[in-house]
């Protein structure tokens, strides 16, 4: 693909003017209608598609859609449109929850899921390269063979390149980490259509600045990713997974803390309360005593996962916990897992109809069991119907005010919850977003948790990078 010559000259040093001229949409628009053929869309069935997610903020739709297939093209038409002060959104599989890919000032969105091959995997250096467009299901399926996996797992089937972007997390946290623990490089388009490759494949490096860690949860305001480097794992000998009822919210957090103090090398520990039990039976049709309940899975040798377990299971009894339900099969395992990925959806079964008004916050692991039990005691005082599930390992949890949209009274009582858990959070050490990320919702928090002359350096950072503000404006950064 190449653009014509003529659409691609003076560029504006200035930042473009929000929302672009009809002229400059359309000239964009020509001049890749002209470049891509039936990979440009248009239609507003498409656009409305691609201006949406799972957030709960109204449509915003951009004003074309393109597929690119390569780096290159992703470059030709970032370039483009900064010629005419035209924003640029990436969009992944559009899973995410602050409104990341909405496009509040229209634009041209960058549709990935053409970019979906897996460059090349390097087991003996436990790493791989893959486009942008693969989500974590592809790759999985692909390292299977190979007695790889990769443990990232949001609650979506996202796109790597949108993990990256987002900084996502998810249940093997606790074990494995974030994201950010698993890029190792990555290849990314600035503002200006230069293409940067961050890193190398190397473990470790002291080499300039890190770039990597810069782009990674950037949220495409600062480049759009296009390869992602990341760090594998051997499949585990043993796995070992299972459920625990626990008396309280309390109970069940107190647990967890001890576990992860002892250093018992958990790989995935998630809480699920009363309320999402109900919705988890109601969606998945597991049957669980409706209680607060911990998911649990242990990784490594047979013994050792034997040994894990049984501790745990002291752990657990001594807060009241149990008897555990093990999930012996792997079928079995699975189901658990994904009913737990579905949390999403199992929230929603509650009050079907209306809308989910998800968040999420981190506190340190020594406020855990305080913070979601101070929220339960403002979701019932408001009396909102809102679960909470959370990778409880790392101290992170989401919870789910599901609310009628059209009902302001509702819709104002849902977003003062919301302050308040930020604030609760804040208050405690922790961050207004453990993996949802900033988006648009909580662009208002920043300034709280980082402090007036941090936010002035992202500022900064973003004007030199993107100085006509057209990489996914409105993000993050009030401009």
């Amino acid at each position: 693909m190449s653009l014509p010559a003529a659409a691609l000259h003076d560029t504006p040093a200035s930042a473009a003017t929000l929302p672009p001229s009809p002229e400059a949409v359309a000239a964009v628009t020509r001049a890749l209608a002209a470049a891509f053929g039936n990979r440009l869309v248009t239609s507003l069935a498409v656009r409305q598609q691609h201006g949406h997610t799972l957030t709960w903020i109204p449509n915003q739709p951009p004003d074309a859609v393109v597929f690119p297939q390569s780096t290159e093209e992703v470059a030709e038409i970032v370039k483009l449109c900064g010629v005419h002060g035209v924003p640029v959104i990436a969009f992944g599989t559009g899973t995410s929850l602050e409104g990341h890919v909405n496009a509040p000032f229209g634009g041209v969105c960058i549709d990935m899921s053409q970019m979906k091959r897996i460059i090349a995997v390097h087991g003996e250096d436990l790493d791989c390269v893959v486009e942008a467009g693969v989500t974590r299901k592809e790759l999985n399926e692909n390292l299977r063979d190979q007695g790889l996996f990769f443990p990232i797992d949001p609650g979506a089937d996202a796109s790597i390149g949108g993990m990256a972007a987002t900084r996502a997390s998810g249940t093997n946290a606790v074990r494995y980490g974030t994201m950010k623990d698993n890029v190792l490089a990555l290849t990314a388009v600035m503002a200006d259509g230069s293409i940067v490759k961050t890193s190398t494949r190397a473990r470790k490096t002291s080499a300039g600045y890190d770039l990597t860690r810069l782009l990674v949860g950037s949220e495409g305001t600062l480049g759009i990713i296009t390869e992602v480097t990341l760090k594998l794992h051997g499949i585990p000998e043993a796995i070992s997974a299972g459920v625990c009822p626990f008396p309280s919210v309390k109970a069940a957090c107190d647990a967890t803390i001890v576990t992860i103090q002892s250093g018992l090398p958990v790989a995935r520990i998630e809480l699920l309360d009363d309320v999402m039990i109900r919705g988890v039976n109601l969606h998945s049709k597991l049957g669980l005593p409706e209680t607060t309940m911990l998911f649990v899975e242990f990784h490594g040798s047979e013994a050792g996962v034997k040994e894990q377990a049984e501790r745990f299971g002291e752990i657990a009894a001594e807060y009241g916990g149990g008897p555990f339900d093990w999930a012996t099969k792997a079928e079995d395992r699975s189901k658990l897992w994904q009913a737990r990925h579905d949390a999403y959806w199992a929230a929603k079964a509650l009050r079907p109809g209306f809308d989910s008004v998800a968040t999420d916050v981190c506190v340190p692991i020594s406020r855990l069991a305080e913070c979601v039990e101070e929220t339960k005691r403002d979701i019932d005082a408001m009396g909102l119907i809102a679960p909470i599930a959370g990778h409880v390992g790392d101290g992170n949890f989401h919870t789910q005010p599901i609310v009628d949209l059209n009902d302001p009274e509702e819709v104002a009582r849902s977003q003062g919850f919301i302050d308040r858990l930020v604030k609760r959070a804040l208050a405690m050490g922790g961050t207004c977003t453990g993996e949802h990320g900033v988006g648009q919702k909580k662009i208002k928090y920043l300034e709280a948790e980082h402090g007036a002359p941090a936010l002035a350096v992202m500022r900064t950072l973003k004007r030199s990078l993107d100085p006509q503000n057209i990489l996914n404006p409105g993000k993050i950064i009030a401009l």
